[in-house]
């Protein structure tokens, strides 16, 4: 890793600063649906808090899915690639006046909105003072923009990662600011292969979140070497590409947006376990959906795989849930611990089958839940 303080624009900065700063004024100038956020249901708690935003920041939102993990209240989270501030301003009611969200950005232009409205939303929100920062710097070096090491619970990125052309560094800055415990809760673009030059030097390309998408398999692999738990992934759903000329420049390879959540936890800790999910989580008071392998039900006993359960033990969940030693088996009930797939494109597929003609991954990977052992 180069020394943080010689961190500097790269070409690919410099490219995607123009192209978000100036050549994008508004969502439909994009040419993809990469950086759009696909159509599905969002809880009523999550559409009254957009409802707030102001339109200035949403106009200028170009995100590519839903990103809002569970369990918020007064929790502090960063932003990566804050953009507008639209997630920002919409956190920053669900994590509550006790919590803080900071937005890290490298585009002064869309700074500059996000900073325009801080205080038309906390007059919004009710808040007696601010409980959200916007900083400028990169997402590979946010401790050189001033960012605490081990000093955030979750972070968040919408479809920004990709934009970057040092992934590892990104999650490895990433690693380093988060607690113990902590959660990258992210959605980005990924392919089903490793694309060639042609492509990731494709200024366009690369604005519309195309040329710089990692193979899945790859973020599997830095995941691990940066030291993060190996990733869970929650939804995905296809990309499509509408311009014709662009299509031809990639051919047959095909594209994502996935949501993946990666954790901070001890790796000697991965024991199996019984655990009870106790409703208690806004917006998650019947079940909550962790991943596509398991969704909890309330005051139902559901048997986790090591990985999981370190997880759940040491993350900022562990308050929510009853843990019981494993013992005996599971299969008097029927349901047995699946595989857990990480494929954003076999996820697709499976969801096409139980839907016909649905290209949107919100749910599980399968119709039964990880619950068992009533």
């Amino acid at each position: 890793m180069a020394d943080k303080t010689s961190f500097v624009d790269s070409t690919v900065h410099l490219d995607v600063k123009d192209y978000y700063g100036k050549k994008l004024q508004k969502t439909s100038d994009l040419k993809s649906n990469a950086c759009v956020a696909p159509a599905q249901p969002y809880p009523k708690f999550i559409l009254h808090a957009l409802k707030k935003v102001h339109l200035d920041v949403t106009d200028r939102y170009y995100g590519c899915g839903l990103v809002v993990p569970e369990c918020l209240e007064g929790c502090r989270i960063l932003d990566l690639g804050s953009g507008s501030g639209r997630d920002c301003y919409m956190l920053s009611q669900l994590v509550g006046e006790a919590g803080h969200v900071t937005g890290i950005d490298m585009t002064e232009d869309q700074l500059e909105v996000a900073r325009k409205h801080v205080d038309f939303h906390m007059k919004e929100f009710g808040y007696k003072k601010p409980n959200v920062t916007f900083v400028k710097g990169y997402i590979e070096a946010l401790t050189e923009a001033g960012l605490e090491k081990n000093s955030f619970d979750i972070i968040i990125s919408n479809c920004v990662v990709n934009l970057s052309p040092d992934k590892k560094r990104v999650l490895n800055e990433a690693y380093s600011v988060l607690k113990d415990g902590g959660e990258l809760y992210f959605s980005d673009i990924y392919c089903n292969g490793r694309l060639p030059e042609e492509i990731k030097n494709h200024k366009i390309l690369w604005g519309e979140c195309l040329g710089g998408a990692l193979w899945y398999k790859d973020l599997l692999q830095l995941a691990e070497e940066v030291g993060f738990s190996p990733p869970r992934l929650v939804t995905a759903s296809i990309v499509t590409v509408d311009n014709k000329e662009l299509q031809a420049i990639l051919g047959d390879f095909k594209f994502v947006s996935a949501t993946y959540r990666l954790f901070k936890v001890p790796k000697d800790s991965r024991k199996p376990c019984k655990v009870i999910y106790n409703g208690n989580i806004t917006g998650a008071e019947d079940s909550l959906h962790f991943d596509c392998q398991y969704t909890f039900r309330t005051n139902q006993v559901a048997e986790l795989d090591g990985e999981v359960a370190a997880i759940l033990t040491h993350s900022r969940f562990a308050q929510e849930f009853t843990f019981q030693p494993l013992s005996g088996s599971c299969e008097p009930c029927g349901i047995k611990p699946k595989p857990h797939s990480e494929d954003p494109f076999e996820l697709v597929a499976q969801l096409k089958k139980q839907s016909p003609g649905s290209t949107t991954g919100g749910g599980c990977c399968s119709t039964k839940s990880a619950t068992c052992c009533k």
